[in-house]
């Protein structure tokens, strides 16, 4: 229903909505525009705190990040069983043991790997939604048969690394190989591979996405972050970019900022951060240099 702004008999934007009566009402010549108004909210009243999280009758949204949704119900409890006789309760035992275990395959697999994906995720301190999407890309791989023949941790890192890609949140290669003990060959195949089964498409990362998290992380002042931005743009417009990682320029760029504003952080520091060699900082310094970029 399209949403009325103004009374139609004076032109009046002064409306009240009346909620007892279910009515929207003219303040000004006190005609009413609408009425039999549906309340869509909750049919009870709170009189005490939690009093309304009693009377919902609806449980918790579906979850990604558990195998079943978290839809999955409880057998009883311990309590219960000091009611029964011994006969019942062996009974109750081999409900409740059937009850959590988990017969599909896909299902098991999905058991261990949302876990794996969870304790990843809290590692790298990811968001809840990259976590979810991440979950949900990996439900996809499963059904597909897209993770059968491949190490399990391989597929969770590489779903990941694409979720942080799909949601903007710049995390390299190497800080998800750091993390997973996996080579970066290994994670770069294999997120590839899912990408191009799945039909997802990944825009290039870009350096400007790592510069604040890598200031912020090795305290640098405000000054050195809008420096090194102002250097990737001197670097984009010269193409110095093309080929190379972006960490790495990212890391050259910030490091070369820090110099100019007297706050000096080591190329060791930076390469740590960055999931990347110390070479390839000096090297991508010494291009900056060899190409003019931050010079007066």
């Amino acid at each position: 229903m399209e949403l009325i702004r103004r009374c139609p008999e004076c032109a009046s934007l002064s409306l009240i909505k009346d909620i007892t009566r279910g009515e929207i009402v003219c303040n000004d010549c006190g005609m009413v525009i609408e009425e039999k108004l549906v309340d869509h909210g909750p049919e009870w009243r709170e009189f005490g705190e939690g009093k309304g999280q009693e009377n919902r009758r609806t449980g918790l949204p579906i979850d990604p990040t558990i195998h079943d949704g978290g839809l999955a119900t409880d057998v009883g409890s311990r309590y219960d069983l000091l009611k029964l006789t011994s006969k019942e309760r062996y009974k109750f035992n081999r409900i409740k043991k059937w009850q959590v275990r988990i017969s599909c395959a896909i299902e098991r697999n999905l058991k261990i790997a949302l876990a794996d994906l969870k304790r990843i995720s809290s590692f790298l301190k990811l968001t809840k939604a990259i976590e979810d999407e991440a979950a949900i890309i990996y439900r996809k791989a499963a059904q597909r048969g897209l993770i059968r023949g491949k190490p399990m941790e391989n597929v969770v890192v590489s779903v990941l690394y694409i979720s942080c890609r799909l949601h903007d949140f710049p995390r390299s290669l190497g800080e998800f190989a750091e993390t997973s003990g996996i080579e970066k060959r290994e994670i770069g195949k294999t997120y590839l591979y899912v990408a191009r089964e799945l039909g997802i498409s990944l825009t290039p990362t870009n350096p400007h996405d790592y510069i604040p998290r890598y200031v912020s992380e090795m305290h640098l002042s405000a000054a050195v972050q809008t420096r090194s931005l102002e250097l990737l743009n001197e670097i984009t417009k010269k193409h110095i970019a093309s080929g190379k990682g972006p960490t790495g320029i990212a890391a050259a760029a910030i490091y070369l900022a820090a110099i100019e504003h007297g706050e000096r952080r080591s190329q060791r520091e930076l390469a740590t951060l960055a999931g990347i060699t110390e070479v390839t900082v000096r090297n991508r310094y010494k291009d900056l240099l060899k190409n003019k970029i931050g010079t007066k």
